[in-house]
């Protein structure tokens, strides 16, 4: 997906689990709690979605005993390299960029496309206005292509900027768009080609913590070997995402 930037309040929440780390080291998973289906808070106020079913799993895997705090997109790397907690786990592409200041574990999520939605078929890409979320890998990539880019801070507020006429069209992962697009009724529809960014979805780590990376890694993998991160991805995405 997306992201990076400054400081907010953070919530957290049980991950509903016990199992002690080497260290007996609660491990906090930060979280941004606002894009559905990867991550978000449901009606009894609790992480919820693909990521916090997968980092519950990965946690038990690795022994782990892990909290979840939510905090705001712009200031998740910040407060993560501050120590607010120790991983992120937000819908976060693996870039050469974010990847100078803190490390990923592999991926858990596959390479997948990014895409165009508008009110109409028709709209300039190239010249208009595309709304997208700040500090995301599809705000870089509007920014470079010629196109007017207007950013907002939540994924919310970008198809809110279609709806509302301040922008011709929003960038985003197709898969964050899909529902949208499908519960529109119409009112939204993808329009020009897809575009495929990033390095797929990965854990991210404070780059000293090797020792954690090397855990999550190994549990990943397992999870990729058995099948159970496949069931996973299409429980969330469907049966026609890509899997392992």
């Amino acid at each position: 997906m997306k992201k990076i930037l400054l400081a907010t309040a953070a919530l957290t929440f049980s991950a509903g689990f016990a199992m002690a780390d080497a260290h007996g080291k609660t491990i906090r998973m930060g979280t941004e709690g606002a894009y559905p289906p990867y991550n978000f808070i449901n009606d009894k106020g609790e992480v919820d979605g693909f990521e916090r079913e997968l980092g519950d799993e990965l946690c038990k895997r690795a022994e782990l005993t892990c909290e979840w705090v939510k905090n705001d997109w712009d200031s998740i790397i910040p407060n993560l390299v501050s120590g607010n907690y120790d991983t992120i786990m937000a819908g976060m592409s693996i870039t050469d960029e974010r990847d100078e200041v803190i490390d990923f574990t592999q991926n858990y999520y596959p390479p997948t496309a990014s895409a165009y939605a508008a009110a109409s078929d028709g709209v300039d890409l190239k010249g208009g206005v595309v709304a997208a979320q700040t500090s995301t890998i599809q705000a870089g990539y509007i920014a470079e292509s010629g196109a007017t880019l207007v950013e907002f801070a939540t994924p919310e507020e970008t198809v809110a900027a279609v709806r509302n006429g301040e922008a011709d069209a929003v960038f985003a992962d197709k898969d964050y768009l899909v529902p949208l697009v499908e519960e529109s009724a119409g009112e939204l529809m993808f329009v020009g080609d897809d575009v495929p960014l990033g390095g797929g979805i990965g854990l991210g780590l404070r780059e000293s913590d090797t020792e954690l990376k090397e855990k999550f890694d190994t549990a990943i993998t397992a999870m990729k070997e058995d099948g159970s991160l496949n069931t996973m991805l299409k429980k969330w995405f469907g049966e026609e995402t890509k899997t392992y």
